[in-house]
């Protein structure tokens, strides 16, 4: 599906060590399952789901394929990108090819590692970046204005389509002058996806990743509770991980990261806790296919309906869709496979207008 969570953050704040153990963690994770580095700085990661094991033992599948995710590492940041300093512009169209953002946020002090305005103030850091991205946004909108304003003048459906576009800009534009990010525009469900064309930096759902020392990985520290209060206040979400910590994991023997994981006092990788939430920051969800020869998860997004959902799979499932008999997970679970869930009743045949649910086991029936 292409979906891509788009790591960023000032320079040395440890955002390349976090990509580089994700990258690792995929690399090692190729032992097993197919993997491919897209390009230098886009590394695809599996989405760690122990739902898919459970159905492979259930349905006695060969092979199982997890779902993914892609991260994208995005250069560094300076002040004064959105007027082109630094690599400014590399910067603001890599963040415009991306669907969220993963802002990695510097909450360890490090006398080796220089920060770049000289003292740790992560606060401070989430807005030199969101204040950047806020006033490209506010260029491009402004640039919009008096064309837009023009078009929709007229009387036929450009014209209304211009009016509709130019009323989201002026309220982004609104929110954007006041110092908010244009995510905050109350909008009718009939105005998402216009607002989206505007392609908006700052209309991105944004996860705070707070880099702590090593002894602060499982308690947190002063840093990052405060990034937590930050992300509370906007309603965003936030991953405590210490990179340094996952740089380690990362190429361990996989029968050696639960003991070095406990040792941290760790129930588990920072990295799954990350790609998780990467995974709810971009509103997706999960149904899987169950059979013999292979037990698959497939990503959606939610509100995706069957025929679409299908096409995840192969186009041709969407375009001879005829139905999909649909488990839900904790019934193929709780009657042992989809022959039990059958008999007692649990196995639903849905049509087109079925809105996918997050654990669905779904099997499709198309005509060729």
């Amino acid at each position: 599906m292409g979906f891509k969570c788009g790591i960023l953050g000032l320079s040395n704040v440890g955002k390349s060590t976090l990509f580089n153990a994700l990258t690792a963690t995929a690399a090692a994770q190729a032992s097993n399952y197919p993997f491919s580095t897209i390009e230098p700085n886009v590394g695809e990661v599996l989405v760690p789901d122990p739902r898919l094991e459970v159905l492979a033992k259930l349905a006695s599948s060969a092979k199982i394929k997890p779902t993914r995710l892609s991260f994208v590492d995005i250069a560094g940041l300076v002040s004064g990108a959105s007027r082109g300093e630094g690599l400014g512009n590399q910067f603001l169209a890599h963040v415009r090819e991306v669907d969220a953002i993963a802002h990695v946020v510097r909450c360890f002090e490090d006398a080796d590692v220089a920060h770049v305005s000289g003292t740790i103030d992560p606060i401070a850091d989430i807005d030199t970046i969101e204040t950047e991205l806020m006033l490209a946004d506010l260029d491009s909108l402004e640039r919009r204005v008096d064309n837009l304003a023009k078009k929709a003048k007229g009387i036929d459906r450009d014209a209304s389509e211009a009016k509709q576009t130019l009323d989201l800009v002026e309220r982004s534009l609104a929110l954007l002058r006041e110092g908010k990010p244009a995510r905050l525009v109350e909008r009718a469900p009939e105005e998402e996806k216009p607002f989206h064309m505007l392609g908006l930096l700052t209309s991105l759902p944004v996860l705070y990743v707070c880099n702590v020392d090593e002894a602060s990985a499982a308690s947190a520290n002063e840093f990052s509770r405060k990034v937590e209060a930050r992300a509370r206040e906007e309603g965003a979400a936030c991953v405590v991980i210490s990179a340094k910590i996952e740089a380690e994991i990362a190429v361990l023997p996989a029968g050696e990261r639960q003991e070095y994981l406990a040792a941290m006092g760790l129930g588990e990788a920072g990295l799954d806790r990350l790609i998780r939430a990467g995974y709810a920051l971009l509103d997706l969800i999960t149904y899987f296919t169950a059979g013999p020869k292979e037990a698959a998860a497939w990503t959606v997004t939610r509100g995706t309906m069957a025929p679409q959902a299908a096409a995840v799979i192969h186009s041709d499932f969407e375009r001879g869709f005829i139905r999909a008999e649909t488990i839900a997970y904790d019934d193929y679970v709780t009657f042992g496979g989809e022959s039990g869930a059958r008999d007692a009743g649990k196995m639903r045949l849905e049509g087109k207008s079925y809105v996918v649910a997050d654990g669905d086991v779904m099997h499709f029936r198309f005509a060729t």
